[in-house]
C-alpha cells in the first residue's frame, strides 16, 4: 500500500489501542471487564487489528529476511488477508453509537415471521395468475409476453406486483381482448394494491 495509507493504518491502530487502554483502566476491578459485552467485543477487534497491523508486519519482515521459502510466506499472506476481513465486524460499533440502527434491526427481526407469510401469499397469487395467463395467452396476441409459466411469473412480478412499465403488459392484453385486461386488473388488485400494501403495513407495525 502507499505510505500515506500505511501511516493512517498505524495511527488508527494506535488510537484504538489507546482507547481500549483507557477503558480498561477505568474499571475499578479489572475482572469486571469480562461482564461488559461491548468491551469484550472491542477487545477482540483491537486484538485482531494489532495482530494484523504490527505483529504480522513484524513477522513478515523477519521471515522475509531469512532463508525460509516462499510457500511459508504465501501462507502467512493468506492469513493476513483473512484477518483483514475482521475489519467488517467494526461496523457493529455503529450499533452502540447509533441506537436507532439497533431499533430498526429489532423491528425487522420482529416482523420477519409476518413478512415471510405475506411474501408466501404473494408468491402463491403470482403462481396462480401466471398459470392462468399462460393458458389464456396460448393462442392470443399476448403470447410473446406470456410464452411460458416462468416468463409469466417474471412478467407478473416485475411489471405487475412491482408495477414497473405497466404499459408493456397492458397494451398487448388490451389488443388481445377486454377479458385479458380485466384478469390483469384483478391481479393488480390482489398483488400490487393489497398484498404489497399489507407488506408495508406489517413492516411499519
Amino acid at each position: 500500500a502507499r505510505p500515506i495509507f500505511q501511516i493512517a493504518e498505524h495511527f488508527f491502530c494506535l488510537y484504538f489501542l489507546f482507547e481500549w487502554t483507557m477503558r480498561f483502566g477505568a474499571f475499578k476491578s479489572k475482572w469486571d471487564c469480562r461482564r461488559d459485552g461491548w468491551f469484550a467485543f472491542d477487545s477482540l477487534l483491537v486484538g485482531t487489528m494489532v495482530i494484523e497491523t504490527w505483529v504480522m508486519t513484524a513477522f513478515l519482515v523477519v521471515a522475509g529476511g531469512g532463508s525460509g521459502g516462499g510457500m511459508g510466506n504465501a501462507s502467512i499472506l493468506r492469513i493476513a488477508r483473512l484477518l483483514r476481513l475482521s475489519r467488517m465486524a467494526r461496523m457493529a460499533r455503529l450499533l452502540r453509537a447509533m441506537p436507532e440502527l439497533l431499533i430498526l434491526i429489532k423491528g425487522m427481526m420482529a416482523a420477519m415471521r409476518s413478512v415471510f407469510f405475506t411474501l408466501a401469499l404473494l408468491v402463491l397469487i403470482i403462481y396462480v395468475f401466471g398459470i392462468a395467463f399462460t393458458q389464456l395467452c396460448a393462442d392470443a396476441s399476448c403470447r410473446k409476453n406470456f410464452s411460458g409459466v416462468l416468463a409469466s411469473l417474471h412478467m407478473l412480478l416485475v411489471n405487475g406486483a412491482l408495477m414497473d412499465s405497466l404499459i408493456d403488459v397492458i397494451q398487448p392484453l388490451q389488443e388481445a381482448g377486454i377479458v385479458f385486461l380485466m384478469v390483469f386488473y384483478l391481479f393488480l388488485l390482489f398483488a400490487a394494491l393489497t398484498i404489497m400494501n399489507m407488506l408495508i403495513g406489517v413492516i411499519c407495525e
